[in-house]
C-alpha cells in the first residue's frame, strides 16, 4: 500500500514493529503508539543510532530504539534533568545563589553552592555563608514539589545570539563564555516554569519522570545521588571517598591560578594565544605533584615496595616512568616489575558469566608466586623472575635473576595494585601504594561537567589505533566490558592509596581533538557504536584545538599521542 504523503515509517527495535505516524510527530507520541513497556522509560531514543530526546520531532522515515535509565544515555538523560530540577529549586529559595554542578564523587554528584549573606555582608573575608543542614533540607523539599508538579521541561531552539543575551542578563556568565566561543549559529535551551537553562544533551519531557533522587549535605556542599545503573530501583550507597574528593579539590586550587574553570575560560585563552603559558604551568603543577609523592616515598625509609594502580588510558605506564626519574633524584633506585609476567597458565584463567577467558580476574594472577619472590626479594634473596608467553599462555622461566639492593625500591604497576589480597602476604609497611586516574575537573559550564570516563575513552582511542590497530568502532565495543572490570576489580579499592595522582590536564581535550575526531567520524553509521561516536564528536566541537607540537616530549599525553621521550 502507498504510504500517505502526509505520513511516514516509523520502525521500532525494542518489540520489530513497524507503524505509520503524522509528519512531525515527536517520539514521546511514537512511543505511545508503538505498544513498548518500560518500567522507568523511556527517557530518550537511539534515532538512526542517533541518541535523541523525547521531544524530537520525525519528519523522515526512522528507525528508533527507546532506550530508559539502565542505559548509559538514559541515565545520562535522567541526571542532566535532575541537575535542571536542582538548579531551579536553588533559584527559587534563593534569589541571590550560585550552582555548581561539579564532580560525580562517592556514588553521586558534588555540587558546590554558593548562597551569599544577606544585605552582601562579608563575614570572615567570604560573601557566602555555610551550608547548613536547613537548607539541604529545603533545596529537597522544593525539588520534590517541582517533581510532584509534573511540569512540562520545554524545549527551544533560538538563535545563539540571542541564547548569549538572555543568559547575560540571568548572570549565568560561564553559559555566555562557553557559547561565545563556539561558533555555533543556533542554541538548544530548556525551560521549567519560566527557568532556562542549557544543557548540552537532551532532558526528559516532564519532572514527573524524575522517580528517585537522593541530596545531603557533603563537606561544604550537597551531595546530588541519582539511581544505580545496574538496579535503577534503588540509590547506590554513599562510599566515603575524602582522598579523592581532596585531589578534585587539589586540582580546584590548580585551576584557580590559572583562571582555567571551564571550557568557555579554556577557549577564551586559545583564541587569545595564551595556551603556551598554560600548558607549561599545567605540566609543572603536575611534575611538582609527582616529585612530591617520589619524596614521600624517600623520606619513609622502611618503604621497599611502590604499587601503582589506575583504570584504562590513566597513564599508568608514564605515571611510573617518570615517578621512577623523581625517585633517583631522591637517591633511591626504581627497579620495574611487571604483573603481567605473573599470569597463570591459560587453562587456569577464572572465565566470566559469557565463558570467555576473563584476564581482568584478581585471579587471572598466580597470586602465590608473586607473594613468595616479592617476600624473597625485600629479605635480600635473589630470584628468577617468570616471563610470560602470551602467544602460548603459559609462564616460563626467563633466566632473568634478580636480588634488590639496599637503595633500590621495587615498582610494580597494574590494575589490580591496590587490592589488598595482591600483596597480602608481603609486609604491608614496606609498601607505598598511588592510585592514578584522569579525573577531569574543567567544566563546559557552571551546569554541564565533563565525564571523566569521557576522556579516558578519547585517549583510548587513539592509542589503540595508533598502537594496537584498533578501530574506534572496536574500542568503543568494548569499553563497557572495561568499565565492568573497573568497577570491580579498581574502584572499590581507590581509598587505600597513599597518595593520588590526577593524570588530566586542563588543557588536554584541546590536544587530542584533532588525534581523536577523524577516528570517530570513520565508524560507520549503520553500527551500534555510532551513537556513542556521534555523541563524543558532537562534545568535542564545544573545544576550540590546540596543536599537538606544543604539547612537550616529557608530557603524559604523548603516552597516547606519540611523540614521547620515555620508551614504552
Amino acid at each position: 500500500m502507498e504510504q500517505n504523503l502526509k505520513t511516514l515509517k516509523l520502525f521500532c527495535k525494542n518489540n520489530n514493529k513497524q507503524i505509520e505516524v503524522p509528519i512531525g510527530t515527536t517520539l514521546e507520541e511514537a512511543y505511545g503508539q508503538l505498544g513498548v513497556e518500560m518500567k522507568h522509560g523511556p527517557v530518550c531514543a537511539r534515532v538512526n543510532n542517533k541518541v535523541e530526546g523525547m521531544h524530537f520531532r520525525l519528519y523522515k522515515q526512522k528507525t528508533v530504539e527507546f532506550l530508559d535509565v539502565s542505559s548509559s544515555s538514559g541515565l545520562r538523560a535522567y541526571t542532566r534533568s535532575l541537575f535542571f530540577v536542582l538548579c531551579k529549586a536553588v533559584h527559587d529559595l534563593y534569589e541571590d545563589s550560585k550552582v555548581c554542578i561539579d564532580i560525580p564523587v562517592s556514588n553521586g554528584y558534588y555540587v558546590d553552592l554558593h548562597i551569599r549573606y544577606p544585605n552582601r555582608e562579608v563575614i570572615n573575608g567570604s560573601h557566602n555563608r555555610p551550608i547548613t543542614i536547613a537548607d539541604v533540607d529545603a533545596i529537597r523539599q522544593r525539588m520534590e514539589q517541582i517533581i510532584a508538579a509534573a511540569i512540562p521541561i520545554h524545549r527551544h531552539e533560538t538563535s545563539t545570539k540571542e541564547a548569549i543575551e538572555m543568559f547575560r542578563k540571568a548572570g549565568a556568565n560561564s553559559k555566555v563564555r562557553l557559547l561565545s566561543s563556539t561558533g555555533q549559529l543556533y542554541t538548544t535551551y530548556y525551560d521549567i516554569d519560566g527557568y532556562n537553562d542549557y544543557y548540552y544533551g537532551s532532558l526528559l519531557t516532564n519532572t514527573a519522570q524524575l522517580y528517585l533522587f537522593g541530596l545531603e549535605k557533603y563537606f561544604d556542599g550537597l551531595l546530588l545521588r541519582i539511581p544505580s545503573a545496574t538496579n535503577p530501583d534503588v540509590l547506590p550507597p554513599v562510599t566515603q571517598q575524602d582522598k579523592m574528593f581532596g585531589i578534585f579539590r587539589e586540582h580546584h586550587n590548580w585551576q584557580k591560578i590559572l583562571g582555567m574553570r571551564t571550557i568557555g575560560d579554556l577557549n577564551e585563552a586559545i583564541a587569545a594565544g595564551r595556551t603556551n603559558l598554560l600548558i607549561q604551568v599545567s605540566e609543572a603543577l603536575q611534575e611538582k605533584k609527582i616529585a612530591k609523592i617520589a619524596e614521600d616515598v624517600a623520606t619513609r625509609k622502611n618503604i621497599r615496595m611502590v604499587l601503582i594502580a589506575g583504570p584504562s588510558s590513566s597513564g599508568k605506564t608514564t605515571t611510573c616512568k617518570r615517578l621512577s626519574v623523581q625517585l633517583l633524584t631522591n637517591g633511591v633506585k626504581p627497579v620495574d616489575i611487571s604483573l603481567d609476567d605473573y599470569f597463570v597458565d591459560r587453562e587456569h584463567t577464572p572465565r566470566d558469566e559469557k565463558g570467555d577467558y576473563d584476564f581482568e580476574h584478581l585471579h587471572a594472577l598466580n597470586l602465590e608466586l608473586l607473594n613468595e619472590q616479592m617476600n624473597a626479594l625485600l629479605r635480600g634473596d635473589e630470584v628468577e623472575l617468570p616471563r610470560y608467553n602470551f602467544q602460548m599462555g603459559r609462564s616460563e622461566r626467563s633466566g632473568k635473576r634478580l636480588r634488590l639492593a639496599p637503595d633500590e625500591v621495587l615498582v610494580v604497576e597494574g590494575i589490580h595494585a591496590l587490592n589488598p589480597e595482591l600483596m597480602s602476604q608481603v609486609p604491608q609497611d614496606q609498601i607505598y601504594r598511588v592510585y592514578a586516574s584522569a579525573l577531569t575537573t574543567i567544566l563546559l559550564d557552571s551546569h554541564n561537567y565533563v565525564p571523566t570516563t569521557d576522556n579516558r575513552l578519547l585517549r583510548r582511542i587513539i592509542r589503540d589505533h595508533k598502537y594496537r590497530g584498533v578501530s574506534a568502532q572496536e574500542t568503543i565495543r568494548r569499553w563497557p566490558s572495561v568499565r565492568a572490570g573497573e568497577n570491580k576489580w579498581i574502584f572499590p579499592y581507590q581509598e587505600n592509596a597513599d597518595a593520588m595522582f590526577n593524570s588530566a590536564m586542563l588543557f588536554e581535550l584541546a590536544v587530542i581533538k584533532r588525534q581523536a575526531e577523524p577516528l570517530l567520524e570513520a565508524v560507520p553509521e549503520d553500527s551500534d557504536e555510532y551513537s556513542e561516536a556521534y555523541r563524543l564528536r558532537k562534545f568535542l566541537r564545544y573545544i576550540r584545538p590546540i596543536p599537538e607540537k606544543q604539547i612537550p616530549p616529557t608530557s603524559l599525553l604523548r603516552e597516547f599521542l606519540g611523540g614521547s621521550s620515555f620508551e614504552y
